[in-house]
């Protein structure tokens, strides 16, 4: 998809360079013809650094001095001729929406009252139920202490901010899973977070995304993927997924939910499917996501797509996911795989996981490569992204002291 001679005069600054989507989005940019610049956290290796096209600019990280970061991201977009900034994960989606105020420039992705959706767990909860989504019964509370008037086991706590600005630094909390009361008395005393807490059932099942691309009131090139593995069986990110029929029930009902949201561009519905084959909403996603490295290799260029779109160059095309003989595509994650199989090694950190995979089927199926397998962050132009991005994934969750 080349611009035809249409190129902007700066680069697109993306970021955080070091996230997951870091490498596909770059990818996804150049491939359309749009010059790319990225920002990092200072100190930070990411695995972009590797591509000759792109440079990469260190910033404060905002979870030292939020402040700082904001401020450095104006001065970088302004000396390098910026044309637009493109958040990547969830911490960027809150500097670039804040940096935006004072440059005058686009942002590829969530911004304004769109941002404050895309990082709050209760408004998203809200517009998914008000659209006809299904959603697991949901408790929220001011503090994590109030969570321990909570009796029904077992059950999950979640931040209900995907981030928290205290003190001057951006932060983020982690889910907790509880099988019982003493667990929960744990997981609350532990609790890093001041912001509010959500509650919901422990749903064990497999995680679902359905993605797609929202402009005037339509939602555009919907597709989805169900998880095949997670990094760590209790709940997270995926380490290899496989390409699925988007379900029309959630497609008309996340449709309603996008139309009510005002939103214009790409996004992510996460969804886990019970053992009963119930699907339940999770969280909206409004940037890029882990997983773009399915979509890409369908055919489905959702970063330059928006990037496109929110410049003015062209519209998202008419495509269709490309065939693939009837089969699911299967895209995996060499770092995230090997950290799976630590995890299930390892064994499970709550009473409340009674189904745990199998530690000799977990190294069978992670060993075994299919032919018609794709990686993420894969290019045979640039095979260092992708070397390098396993190493540092694999370091990046190593214990302090062996680092």
């Amino acid at each position: 998809m080349a611009l035809n001679g249409a190129r902007p005069s700066g680069p697109i600054l993306i970021g955080f360079a070091e996230a997951l989507a870091g490498p596909e989005s770059a990818l996804s940019l150049l491939a359309a013809g749009l010059p790319v610049a990225a920002f990092t956290r200072r100190g930070a290796r990411p695995a972009l650094r590797r591509h000759p096209q792109v440079d990469i600019h260190g910033l404060t990280a905002p979870e030292h001095d939020a402040a700082a970061a904001v401020e450095e991201l104006r001065a970088l977009a302004r000396s390098l001729g910026a044309v637009a900034l493109m958040a990547l994960d969830d911490s960027a989606v809150w500097l670039c929406d804040r940096a935006a105020e004072g440059l005058g420039l686009p942002v590829i992705g969530a911004t304004g009252e769109q941002a404050e959706l895309a990082l709050d767990k209760r408004r998203q909860i809200e517009l998914a139920r008000a659209a006809g989504l299904p959603v697991p019964q949901t408790h929220v509370f001011a503090a994590a202490e109030e969570a321990l008037a909570l009796d029904v086991f077992p059950l999950v706590l979640k931040p209900a901010l995907a981030l928290e600005e205290h003190d001057g630094r951006l932060g983020k909390g982690s889910a907790k899973v509880c099988a019982d009361r003493d667990e929960l008395s744990a997981a609350v005393a532990g609790w890093k977070g001041t912001g509010p807490i959500l509650s919901q059932p422990w749903i064990a099942g497999t995680g679902e995304g359905l993605f797609g691309f929202a402009a005037d009131g339509e939602t555009l090139h919907w597709s989805a993927h169900r998880r095949l593995r997670m990094v760590n069986p209790q709940g997270s990110g995926s380490s290899a997924c496989a390409s699925a029929v988007p379900d029309p029930a959630l497609v008309a009902g996340g449709a309603r939910m996008m139309a009510a949201a005002g939103w214009h561009g790409l996004f992510m519905l996460e969804f886990l499917r019970d053992r009963s084959g119930a699907p339940w909403f999770m969280e909206l996603n409004g940037r890029t996501w882990g997983s773009l490295a399915l979509a890409r290799r369908l055919g489905l260029e959702y970063p330059a797509w928006a990037a496109l779109d929110k410049l003015g160059i062209a519209a998202p095309p008419a495509v269709t996911p490309k065939a693939h003989d009837g089969r699911e595509l299967v895209c995996r994650h060499l770092g995230r795989e090997i950290l799976h199989t630590l995890s299930v090694l390892r064994g499970p950190r709550s009473a409340a996981l009674e189904e745990w995979p199998s530690r000799w089927e977990t190294v069978r199926a992670v060993a075994r490569v299919r032919r018609a397998e794709r990686w993420y962050n894969w290019s045979p132009r640039h095979p260092g992204i992708f070397l390098d991005d396993t190493l540092q994934t694999v370091l990046a969750a190593a214990p302090r002291r062996s680092r």
